[in-house]
């Protein structure tokens, strides 16, 4: 028997699908991030502020592994696990990724200047990917977890094929496909002319799906994707928990520019305020006609600003958040 699931998600600035095609053997899934604008959406006038906020997320649970490590200041030679070395854990909340003081190390980016071509961005991208493993994996080193290096897939025209099935423009802007081990960065999906040279919704997107990754190594996007497909990927329960997985990514997306913030380099207080303003402009509310998926723009928005802040994988674990964090 086989099961699909497609979520189209509408933001503001974004449309993200989540596809999940299960059979008694085996599970393929794309978790993606696009843009495709919407003029009638408000946009919302919020300004930078790096220090705590009233509005940040309640903390989920507090860390239950005393001996972990506090996140390091030095990055980290990226290697690839071995079959003999950490394994993925098939949990969800509670997925050793979020056990202790774990959070994303500090990194310095120091990124070449954005220009809005295929041939730009694709350099772009490939430069941001050590600064992205530089952060995460010590996180993963430190929950006794697998790493390895994603790959990195740039596709050209509207249409997009991975190892999870094709894609289209009009679904996703960009997404990632466990069976390969990708993130899929199509030029043509970016959106570029609504973007212009917003470097910090970029990356936040790219962050988010590299985020996704984490999820995948860990073990807790596979354990997610069995529990969906348990009581139903389009039922209300089956929803909640995509809720969960993709507010999740965007809360993994911020503690990334908090690394990368606290190393300076690219990441200025401009690209991060971009980013967060970002943020608060994608949801579920954006388009009525879409599922219930990905969480109404203040939670989008919240949870990466949550993992910006708070910088903690446990603050990050969706899924003992109340409800109303992830609706």
């Amino acid at each position: 028997m086989t099961v699909t699931l497609v979520a189209v998600l509408a933001v503001v600035g974004a449309l993200t699908t989540v596809l999940v095609v299960m059979d008694d053997k085996k599970s393929n899934s794309v978790a993606d991030s696009g843009y495709n604008y919407e003029s009638q959406a408000p946009t919302p006038t919020r300004t930078y502020d790096p220090g705590p906020s009233s509005e940040a997320i309640t903390p989920t649970q507090p860390p239950s592994a005393a001996s972990s490590t506090p996140r390091a200041t030095t990055r980290t030679t990226t290697t690839t696990s071995t079959p003999s070395g950490p394994r993925p854990v098939l949990k969800t909340k509670d997925n050793p990724l979020f056990l202790g003081e774990n959070g994303t190390n500090v990194v310095t980016c120091n990124l070449p200047k954005w220009q809005s071509t295929p041939t730009a961005a694709q350099a772009f991208f490939t430069a941001a990917l050590p600064c992205l493993e530089a952060a995460w994996q010590p996180v993963m080193q430190r929950a006794n977890l697998p790493y390895q290096r994603p790959k990195l897939v740039f596709p050209s025209g509207k249409r997009w094929s991975s190892g999870c099935g094709d894609v289209t423009e009009g679904e996703a802007a960009a997404f990632y496909c466990p069976p390969d081990g990708a993130i899929y960065m199509p030029f043509e999906g970016l959106n570029v002319q609504a973007n212009k040279n917003m470097i910090g919704s970029y990356l936040s997107v790219f962050a988010h799906e590299f985020g996704h990754h984490i999820q995948a190594l860990s073990g807790a996007m596979k354990a997610a994707y069995q529990q969906a497909y348990e009581v139903g990927p389009d039922t209300a329960a089956g929803l909640e928990i995509s809720r969960r997985e993709e507010l999740q990514a965007q809360c993994f997306s911020g503690m990334w520019f908090a690394a990368a913030w606290n190393g300076k380099g690219s990441i200025t207080d401009t690209v991060v305020r971009d980013m967060l303003e970002d943020g608060y402009q994608r949801g579920d509310d954006n388009n009525p006609s879409a599922p219930r998926d990905h969480g109404k723009r203040q939670n989008y928005g919240a949870w990466q600003k949550q993992g910006y802040e708070k910088n903690r994988t446990y603050q990050c674990n969706t899924y003992l958040a109340p409800a109303s964090s992830v609706s």
